[in-house]
């Protein structure tokens, strides 16, 4: 398959099944377990126009290849809101055929027609087949992320 083949649109309620099977893999990966109400919470969210969470899939001949969970918020930094791709998931089937970069390309995109400021993410130290990836973008910017849980 050919990157050319990749669809890459917003997420639809069609999309439901075959999203909740790659998000699984996702919090397999990264070793995560979540109640299913959240994953239920995030779905309703991804498909709430009101919601800023949204999603972007890749869709190849049909399947369901991969996705793009994002949202904008303020910055205190620049006077548009910043986007943040929160999570980038490929089925492996899928990996190595430019789709995450198109995927990537497609926010950036987003971001620039609705005049937001900037695009970030973060990943896993370790996560060295995707920092190839976001390599090609930016360099790491060095920043460490603290994260306080609650309740």
């Amino acid at each position: 398959m050919s990157v050319s083949a990749a669809v890459i649109r917003d997420a639809t309620a069609a999309d439901e099944t075959a999203w909740r099977n790659l998000w699984g893999q996702y919090l397999t990966f990264y070793k995560v377990d979540l109640p299913d109400d959240v994953t239920a919470h995030t779905w309703t969210r991804i498909l709430d126009a009101s919601s800023r969470v949204s999603m972007r899939v890749a869709e190849v001949d049909g399947v369901l290849a991969g996705f793009a969970i994002h949202h904008f918020h303020d910055s205190t930094w620049v006077k548009t809101p910043d986007c943040y791709l929160e999570d980038l998931f490929l089925n492996a089937a899928f990996r190595g055929r430019g789709i995450g970069r198109a995927l990537i390309d497609d926010l950036i995109a987003i971001s620039k027609a609705r005049g937001w400021s900037r695009l970030y993410w973060h990943t896993d130290r370790g996560n060295e087949t995707a920092r190839k990836l976001y390599d090609t973008y930016a360099p790491e910017d060095g920043h460490v992320r603290y994260r306080l849980k609650f309740g």
